[in-house]
């Protein structure tokens, strides 16, 4: 049923929903309560459900635009629960738009994006969750990642937070329970019972929050910037890492001005590479922008590369290339040139890292690598998959996930915490009571059972028009 308060309901929108382009089939579709109507002005046939009809579309003047396929759903069986039609024509940009057009005149007005699968979110066919899952299914970068929306539209993700919910709901029953009896108050809140089931509901929102920091990599793309020295071999390593000469590779310093990204899979994992300018002091204008660019890419990266020439280490002062290192930022720092310097390949255990230097808070894993032969690729990439908190492959993440999902579990987490620590220090129920509201509703407001209207707009507003 329609959702009270959302006027915009009462509206029949249309939009085209298959990319822009020349294809064999693009398809209109359209929802709300004039949608049968229009289907019926456009075709000049009654629309049905009971059968796919092929039909010409014709304007309001009668002239033919279009003939292909048209299919009815009626309301709320359908994905945004209210009437909806499709209109499956030819693909062409000119064709689709002048279908569109004789939809507009007969009443429809133009869809925002992402309308269609706010609509099904309000009016209960998908939760917040699942409509994100349907987004990043659309986007997916590689199949796993597909897979993985695939399951959060399902409802994976959605029922794993429910599940955590579910426990909330159960303890707050408890508490309310001690609170309704004062006079043996202390004998319910003393018990064993919320104790474990706090620790327990923290160890499981701890777990959720990993699955769902890997969810959220699997559908954006982990970022990994290279930096280092000029000559220090950041562009053949990107090659060797994207198995493709998508970044020039010359003997002469400064060849890299400007930022140079390609996105590759690891073992299923989306991973967007940047290959950067080499840092030094460099009088030319717009190779020190260059070096200003790739000072800001390591801000915002999930791992920073830092590609030292282990043939030339005693000319390297090596911290001063990452002065802006975030606290606890992952780096791998790749002794490249082992060809040249004869060193194993593989992990190395020892540090270079001094005390009191940018890197003294991050976790530094060095690699021995060639990137002309290929030697310890194979390590780096391990190590490139264990730093963002997988295995040897994507598969054991359940669900895709969004940053703002990571966001309200660890808010939810934080809250949870606080909670622990008063409970332990009051034995107040009330108190434990209200916090305990407190995390419920975080925890709701990732799938969109506690929700406001200005999140929603900016949550579908990045969805693409016509879905």
């Amino acid at each position: 049923m329609p959702v009270p308060g959302h006027a915009f309901n009462a509206d029949t929108i249309a939009a085209i929903a298959t990319p822009t382009g020349r294809g064999g089939i693009g398809i209109i579709r359209v929802s709300g309560p004039n949608a049968w109507l229009i289907a019926e002005r456009l075709t000049q046939k009654s629309p049905s459900t009971e059968r796919r009809v092929f039909s010409r579309f014709m304007t309001a003047q009668g002239e033919v635009i279009d003939e292909g396929l048209v299919l009815m759903f009626k309301g709320p069986a359908s994905f945004t629960g209210e009437d909806v039609a499709e209109f499956h024509g030819h693909g062409g940009t000119v064709v689709l738009n002048l279908v569109l057009e004789a939809c507009l005149s007969f009443g429809a007005r133009l869809a925002r994006p992402g309308e269609f699968s706010e609509r099904a979110f309000l009016n209960d066919k998908l939760d917040l969750a699942q409509a994100e899952g349907l987004a990043d299914l659309i986007d997916a970068p590689t199949q796993q990642a597909a897979r993985q929306a695939a399951a959060s539209l399902r409802g994976a993700f959605s029922e794993a937070v429910n599940l955590l919910s579910q426990h909330v709901i159960d303890l707050r029953v408890f508490v309310e329970a001690a609170i309704d009896f004062p006079e043996e108050e202390v004998d319910f809140l003393t018990e064993d019972k919320v104790d474990l089931s706090l620790r327990t509901l923290n160890s499981e929102l701890h777990q959720l929050i990993h699955q769902a920091r890997q969810g959220a990599i699997m559908s954006r793309g982990a970022q990994v910037v290279m930096t280092g020295a000029p000559n220090a071999g950041k562009s053949s390593l990107m090659n060797q890492l994207a198995k493709d000469a998508v970044a020039i590779v010359t003997d002469i310093p400064g060849t890299t001005r400007d930022v140079i990204r390609q996105a590759v899979s690891l073992n299923g994992v989306p991973i967007q590479i940047s290959d950067t300018a080499g840092i030094r002091n460099a009088s030319d204008a717009i190779e020190q922008e260059g070096i200003n660019r790739a000072r800001a890419e390591v801000v915002d990266a999930d791992i920073v590369i830092e590609v030292i020439d282990d043939t030339a280490r005693d000319r390297i002062a090596p911290e001063t290339d990452l002065d802006n290192i975030k606290p606890h930022q992952p780096v791998i720092r790749v002794l490249n040139k082992i060809d040249l310097s004869h060193r194993a390949s593989g992990l190395v255990t020892e540090s270079d890292v001094s005390p009191g230097s940018a890197l003294s808070n991050s976790k530094v894993t060095t690699v021995a690598v060639s990137a002309t032969t290929g030697q310890g690729l194979p390590e780096l990439e391990h190590a490139i998959l264990h730093l963002l908190g997988f295995g040897e492959a994507a598969s054991e993440t359940p669900f895709s996930a969004r940053e703002r999902h990571v966001n309200c579990l660890e808010r939810a987490s934080n809250a949870l915490s606080e909670t622990i620590q008063r409970f332990e220090t009051h034995q107040a129920g009330e108190l434990l009571a209200e916090d305990l509201r407190t995390v419920h509703t975080l925890l709701g407001e990732t799938t969109g059972a506690f929700d406001a209207d200005d999140l929603l707009g900016e949550i579908f507003s990045s969805f693409c028009i016509g879905k």
